[in-house]
């Protein structure tokens, strides 16, 4: 038997950090159910009511989430009084939930008060359970995230980072140096780079690939991407040597078509994406078609990039480095990194 039936954990989350998360684990601990209810007005970048559902439900699957967007629920103001605030929590929980709260958990000073109210407005007890209120645990609050997110990434879970991970794509045919840069970049900025899984496969398979090896070669491609967001190697970038784009032209060059799924994906979109430019001598590695065939991947690409602007990188490796992270730095930050 656990200490209580039904625990409370009410927060904005945003971003969801470790604090959080043992507040949480200390109340599936002591409760039968735990329900959760997340609401923000303003709602603060990046930390979105879609993405904070998709934090809680990741990590605290066995709970019931409430995550309430001002579109859906008028919403008190953040800095609204707290008796506004309590009002409102007290309705929300009658609306959505059919048993009364036994324990509210907080790492807040406000707690006590809180379940004193909640108790009087649902005419049952409810006890405030302290969990680290001096924050000695873990020294951190959502304003400080909020101002450096990739400094303190630490007191993040992986699985909520990743959501504030750039994904910068690198497209071009063949021999445009896409590799070379991809490990370039992902040393110049200290994080990863998710290699090209179709030249893996096709030297797997001595050079033989199917027509439903292409759609394998998409999917984990996307795999590997989504992968490597979680890697606690990974800061503020994830530089990505192919993507599904890249796969569709190959289907339908090699296949004269593309399995739907395959179309789709290729839609998938990147926060960056760069072409690296055939601005240099064609080199044969005995793999590769030729050069009027690189000019012809250059075109495509051009063509079917599917959102948005495509940056060109030329020149040397340096250069194209230099150029790349022009683009993707802030100037400020660009002052910081810089030796």
């Amino acid at each position: 038997m656990k200490r209580f039936a039904i625990g409370l954990v009410v927060g904005k989350f945003a971003p969801l950090h470790r604090g959080h998360e043992s507040v949480i684990r200390a109340a599936i601990e002591a409760c039968d159910h735990v329900v959760i209810l997340s609401y923000s007005r303003p709602e603060f970048p990046g930390c979105e009511p879609e993405r904070r559902a998709t934090w809680l439900a990741t990590l605290f699957p066995t709970t019931t989430r409430i995550v309430l967007d001002h579109a859906g629920t008028p919403l008190p103001a953040n800095d609204d009084p707290a008796d506004i605030h309590r009002a409102f929590c007290a309705s929300v929980l009658r609306e959505k939930t059919n048993s009364p709260v036994d324990a509210i958990f907080t790492s807040e000073d406000y707690g006590p008060g809180f379940a004193a109210d909640l108790a009087r407005r649902q005419g049952s007890p409810a006890e405030h359970v302290a969990v680290d209120l001096g924050r000695v645990q873990v020294p951190v609050s959502g304003t400080e995230l909020r101002r450096d997110i990739h400094g303190l990434r630490h007191f993040l879970s992986p699985e909520v980072y990743a959501g504030f991970v750039k994904r910068v794509a690198l497209v071009g045919g063949e021999s445009t140096g896409k590799s070379t840069l991809a490990a370039a970049l992902a040393e110049h900025f200290g994080t990863t780079y998710v290699a090209e899984y179709g030249r893996e496969l096709w030297e797997e398979l001595d050079g033989v690939l199917k027509y439903d090896d292409l759609l394998k070669i998409a999917r984990e491609q996307i795999r590997r991407e989504e992968t490597a967001l979680r890697d606690p190697a990974t800061h503020r970038f994830v530089f990505c040597d192919s993507t599904p784009l890249t796969t569709l032209f190959y289907s339908h060059e090699m296949f004269g078509r593309a399995d739907p799924e395959l179309e789709q994906l290729a839609a998938r979109t990147y926060d960056h994406t760069f072409l690296c430019a055939a601005d240099f001598p064609f080199v044969q590695d005995g793999t590769r078609r030729g050069e009027s065939f690189r000019e012809i991947g250059q075109e495509w690409y051009l063509l079917n990039h599917p959102k948005g602007r495509i940056g060109i990188l030329r020149g040397n490796v340096e250069e194209r480095v230099c150029y790349a992270s022009s683009l993707l730095t802030p100037q400020i930050l660009r002052r910081e990194m810089a030796p």
